[in-house]
């Protein structure tokens, strides 16, 4: 494809934007926009390269001549359109976890696997922000010094929720400032300067949520690790659109904080970011509308008398690196 048609179905949305910027943004060889939302959000335009874009009513009959649909409305509309546009002709890049874990459906994460792209049957599915933000800087290591037990626990930014989430968080803190009452809409408890478990459904035998076992089972599905014992803790913060995430890994040999720093400072699309004498790690204020995924406060987990254990913290933009991101990456594979 090396001029390809591209269109993006949930254009408007918080995701849908920052697709638009990232190929604009990395100049991706495109010859064609064409832009697809709701019948509410139908009408409208939007900017691309100096090109106001009508936004189209998404229909069954939209996607002839369309070489690669990036998806971000959802994964019943994924589930809907996704297999249509793939019978039309075009590859699918589905955001969304409609496809995650169909056995024939890639999963890709261009730093780590980029070669399961190539066999797509029509269809490329993009992982969860957590999974991405947490095992990006993770796989370097694995590579040298097989992981074997990963315990996450995430502080998961208001963007992961869409848009609306956002505006709920700016319009709550806000009344909560003034001390005004505020009805919650998007995430029931109380979200300003407040921690919420994620507001995924949670499993009653396990009493792991979704978004968790989407780490679990995600990771080992990038991996090709069946046997990786991965545990998460997903929390929900109040911040806008990055989330931070607290790993503590078991290598099957000892590892120290000085090889992980060297592996990640020569890793793409990491940057290590960690001055213990200065007190400086990674911030999401610090990476909120950059690429890269900061990785910090690398250290011995001292629990761990054997030494085959590393702590550390990463933060990545949950709408750049854990979203449109990397849509966009695994599209640049396609040309």
């Amino acid at each position: 494809m090396p001029s390809p048609v591209v269109a993006i179905v949930g254009a408007t949305g918080a995701v849908g934007v920052e697709l638009l910027t990232c190929l604009e943004q990395r100049h991706f060889p495109l010859s064609k926009l064409r832009l697809f939302a709701s019948k509410r959000s139908a009408g409208k335009t939007m900017r691309f390269k100096s090109e106001d874009i009508l936004v189209e009513e998404l229909t069954e009959d939209v996607f002839a001549g369309i070489d690669i649909a990036l998806f971000s409305a959802g994964g019943s509309i994924s589930k809907k359109f996704g297999p249509i546009a793939a019978r039309a002709g075009a590859v699918v890049v589905d955001n969304s976890s409609a496809f995650r874990m169909d056995p024939n459906v890639p999963l890709v994460v261009p730093e780590i696997n980029p070669e399961a792209a190539r066999g797509h049957k029509g269809i490329i599915a993009n992982p969860n922000c957590s999974t991405i933000i947490a095992i990006t800087p993770l796989w370097p290591l694995h590579q040298r010094n097989p992981i074997k037990r990963i315990i996450a626990a995430t502080y998961q930014a208001a963007s992961g929720a869409g848009q609306a989430a956002m505006d709920e968080l700016r319009d709550s803190t806000q009344a909560y400032l003034k001390g005004e009452s505020y009805q919650h809409s998007v995430l029931p408890p109380p979200y300003a300067f407040n921690l919420v478990s994620h507001n995924s459904k949670v499993d009653p035998e396990s009493l792991y949520n979704e978004e968790e076992m989407k780490m679990v089972n995600e990771t080992r599905k990038i991996w090709h690790a069946p046997d990786l014992r991965v545990s998460a803790t997903c929390i929900r913060v109040p911040v806008l659109r990055a989330h931070g995430i607290a790993l503590t890994v078991e290598c099957t040999n000892p590892v120290t904080p000085a090889e992980v720093r060297a592996l990640i400072e020569a890793a793409p699309g990491v940057r290590l970011v960690d001055d213990p004498e200065k007190n400086y790690f990674p911030m999401p204020v610090d990476v909120s509308g950059r690429d890269e995924i900061l990785v910090g406060r690398i250290r011995q987990d001292i629990s761990d008398p054997t030494g085959h254990s590393i702590s550390l913290f990463v933060v990545g933009d949950q709408l750049l690196k854990g979203a449109a991101l990397n849509a966009v990456q695994i599209a640049e594979l396609l040309v």
